[in-house]
């Protein structure tokens, strides 16, 4: 992949604020062509930049106030491939890490409240073959989350 130019940049920071502007926008602010704009956006997604556009849920606005970030020790590390596959299955799981340390993987899991939390834990997580433990933290709100700065 190339470097990103000061024009894709530009137009990255025009779609951090508004994924949904229209390209003829981004190209007024920007000054610029929007078929230079649409071209520029169709070599970011081709490259893998940018992997789409999708809205940013306020989990706690639809009723999931809790949070957790577990870390997760496996049995046997080759075995990653598999239990990955398994924990997709759990739409309560919205992140998945590999990690160094004390964990092989680490997760992030939303629920709506502490039997609810619980539930996931000791009865999907751990019922998992190959998990020998578990530890987990529980997020008591976002300072901030953002992409990376330009």
């Amino acid at each position: 992949m190339d470097n990103l130019d000061e024009f894709d940049i530009n137009i990255l920071k025009e779609l951090e604020k508004d994924g949904r502007m229209a390209f003829s926008a981004i190209a007024a602010n920007l000054k610029i062509s929007n078929t230079m704009v649409h071209q520029r956006i169709n070599r970011l997604v081709e490259q893998g930049v940018i992997s789409g556009i999708k809205p940013i849920i306020q989990e706690k606005k639809i009723g999931y106030d809790w949070a957790s970030f577990t870390g997760i020790t496996l049995n046997k590390d080759s075995d990653s491939d598999r239990i990955i596959e398994e924990l997709k299955n759990i739409p309560e799981i919205t992140e998945c890490y590999y990690v160094t340390g004390s964990f092989t993987l680490y997760i992030k899991i939303i629920a709506k409240n502490h039997e609810h939390m619980r539930s996931i834990l000791y009865e999907k997580i751990d019922s998992i073959p190959g998990i020998a433990k578990t530890d987990s933290i529980i997020e008591l709100g976002c300072a901030f989350k953002r992409n990376i700065i330009l």
